[in-house]
């Protein structure tokens, strides 16, 4: 089946949108209804970073390299707090649109950005600027038990949490968490890797039922997102007897609850998270052709257009987050690209015979 998709597009959108700032810092999204971009975001810009350097690898085209490097200059220079050994949830922190919170998973997001940089430039500060934050996020969020998924800063007082997947702790933690077993590689930190696989068994016991937390079908399908994150987590320990059975069951599970809930709404990330995981995970879970090829088409449906005679370059080739009752969402969203454009080049690589790419370069 071929699918209307433009890795191209999508990258200009990533240089062209002004969705990375001047200072590299890069915006959670693009409001197309209020032509305005929202607050910029570390996470967001730790995704960013990732994805700009796959592009790199992808086309080889410098000005993406550059654009990482410029991400990861952003995060080292203005979004670690020094003094903390963290990094607050959006910068500037606090603001009018954000309290000063740090939180679990944003944390291991930016940690991986910067190791994917690092993974072109050699640069040691990325190294030791990551392996500071991912010994902080052991010794500020962890009760003994699990992790708190986010703490009121400067004191570090976890905030109460709620019934909302990421206002709690659970399975999805895990992706996160992979930041942990990455440093290590690179490190030898034994504390780290022990931390890893505290929190591997955590997330392997506690992930049957996740997507089931949620009280309506809009809630299931935004618990589906990070229900895949549970997935990615998982990439590494693929050899385990209990992992591989648990990838398969969550793999199985993603599947069943989004094609249930499309009618009435469905996440583009989903869609390409799934689409990933399928194609990371086919040596345990045989890869469903005919489910992936669906999977694809659906996905290169929420690439945004702009005509020639209007053409807006905040929108062109970025990917819209969601359709709801049939509307598309105005948001136009860097987590939504980055994903998307990783999943529909790997279908486009696995349709072609070649291998997905290695594990470290996963967004």
């Amino acid at each position: 089946m071929s699918i209307a998709f433009s890795l191209a597009r999508a990258g200009r959108w990533f240089l062209e949108s002004g969705i990375q700032e001047p200072s590299g810092g890069v915006a959670r999204f693009y409001r197309s209804d209020i032509e305005k971009n929202k607050a910029v975001s570390t996470e967001i810009t730790g995704y960013t970073a990732s994805a700009l350097v796959y592009l790199f690898r992808v086309t080889g085209d410098q000005q993406y390299l550059d654009r990482a490097k410029q991400a990861a200059k952003f995060l080292l220079d203005h979004a670690w707090d020094n003094t903390l050994q963290t990094f607050p949830f959006e910068h500037p922190s606090p603001s009018d649109e954000s309290h000063h919170q740090a939180y679990f998973f944003d944390c291991g997001i930016i940690i991986r950005g910067l190791l994917a940089v690092w993974m072109e430039t050699k640069e040691a500060r990325l190294v030791e600027i990551a392996h500071r934050a991912a010994q902080g996020m052991v010794k500020d969020f962890h009760t003994g038990r699990d992790y708190h998924p986010i703490l009121d800063l400067p004191g570090k007082e976890p905030l109460e949490r709620t019934d909302q997947w990421s206002r709690t702790s659970g399975c999805y933690q895990l992706k996160a968490a992979l930041a942990w077993y990455e440093v290590a590689e690179l490190t030898g930190d034994d504390e780290l890797r022990s931390a890893w696989l505290e929190i591997l068994d955590f997330a392997v016991a506690g992930h049957p039922g996740f997507p089931e937390g949620a009280i309506n079908a809009h809630r299931r399908m935004d618990r589906l997102h990070p229900y895949c994150y549970f997935l990615e987590g998982l990439t590494p320990v693929l050899d385990r007897a209990e992992c591989a059975e648990a990838y398969r069951t969550a793999l199985a599970e993603v599947s069943r609850h989004l094609r249930e809930l499309v009618p009435s709404f469905v996440r583009s990330d989903v869609y390409a998270q799934l689409l990933r995981a399928r194609i990371f995970g086919a040596s345990v879970a045989p890869l469903d052709v005919t489910a992936a090829s669906e999977e694809a088409a659906a996905l290169a449906e929420f690439q945004a257009s702009s005509p020639a005679a209007e053409f807006d370059a905040r929108i062109d080739g970025g990917f819209v987050f969601g359709r709801r009752d049939g509307e598309m969402s105005p948001h136009v969203n860097p987590v939504s690209t980055a994903f998307a454009l990783q999943a529909l080049e790997m279908w486009r690589g696995f349709q072609a015979g070649s291998a997905p790419p290695c594990r470290q370069l996963l967004i």
